[in-house]
């Protein structure tokens, strides 16, 4: 059971997909959870209502309080925020960051020296508590606190601690994975329609493939490769879709999605904190 007091600054759709596996899973009592913002009391008490952890405007919140502080709101706001906490904060309290673009030696940069700062990355199936979840320590964040974010963002799903330099590419891949899933999905449910089939049942055959596979990688020691193998028969059906996939370019235009993807990361990222710093 985790004994800190964690506070969320920002109450948006992730902000609350992460209270909600947070109290689901048991491993902390709502009422070690403070949820604020900066002047929307009905969203407040509306997080309040459903999920029982407390809730407080933000110029009311005691900081001395909090043992993680997660950043939550929008990535525009963070300097003002950084340079609020700097006179707030002691080194040993924990900020956890899920702004998109925002490196951990930016926030660094501004605030005390030796304040503990962790980057991380859900993905949107943290509504389900299946997120594939990156993070990244900064330089002077504590292992027992590192280990206590993370026991916390399992409540989520899994949680892969990376060197922020591979942010890029875990966004190419998990951050931005599923809407490959759902376009794959998307393929097929529009081909089993143009065959007769209802898009009801395509769905759900659709679902379960991608589900019963997912398991078989997660729960066996074999390799994709060799799991694959395992259900390609010699001039077999499977054999026929795999060599009209290759053909189409399936396997080549995965690793551009991940790779242009991973691009557009590290564009934005640039593109984020040179706004913030030619705004000042």
């Amino acid at each position: 059971m985790i004994k800190q007091t964690i506070a969320f600054l920002g109450a948006g759709s992730m902000a609350e997909a992460m209270i909600s596996g947070m109290v689901e899973s048991g491993n902390i009592s709502a009422d070690q959870i403070i949820v604020t913002n900066r002047s929307n009391q009905d969203r407040l008490n509306e997080i309040n209502d459903k999920y029982g952890v407390r809730t407080v405007l933000k110029d009311d919140l005691d900081f001395s309080q909090v043992d993680q502080l997660i950043l939550a709101m929008k990535p525009k706001d963070i300097d003002a925020v950084l340079e609020d906490l700097r006179y707030k904060l002691n080194p040993n309290q924990v900020l956890v960051s899920v702004l998109a673009g925002i490196s951990t030696s930016y926030m660094e940069d501004r605030l005390n020296d030796g304040q503990e700062v962790i980057r991380v990355m859900p993905n949107t199936s943290s509504t389900l508590r299946e997120s594939a979840t990156a993070m990244c320590p900064g330089h002077y964040t504590d292992m027992e606190n590192v280990l206590v974010s993370k026991a916390l963002l399992q409540s989520i799903g899994e949680v892969f601690i990376i060197p922020e330099d591979k942010m890029d590419v875990f966004t190419g891949i998990a951050g931005s994975g599923p809407a490959y899933f759902y376009y794959l999905m998307e393929h097929i449910e529009e081909t089993g329609r143009a065959e007769g089939m209802d898009s009801k049942t395509l769905r759900e055959i659709g679902a379960q493939t991608l589900l019963g596979a997912a398991k078989m990688m997660l729960e066996g020691e074999e390799s994709p490769a060799e799991l694959r193998k395992k259900v390609t028969s010699p001039n077999g059906t499977t054999a026929a879709g795999l060599d009209a996939l290759e053909e189409s370019g399936g396997g080549d235009a995965i690793s551009a999605a991940i790779k242009g993807a991973a691009g557009r990361s590290k564009e934005l990222s640039k593109e984020i904190e040179g706004l913030l710093v030619g705004s000042k």
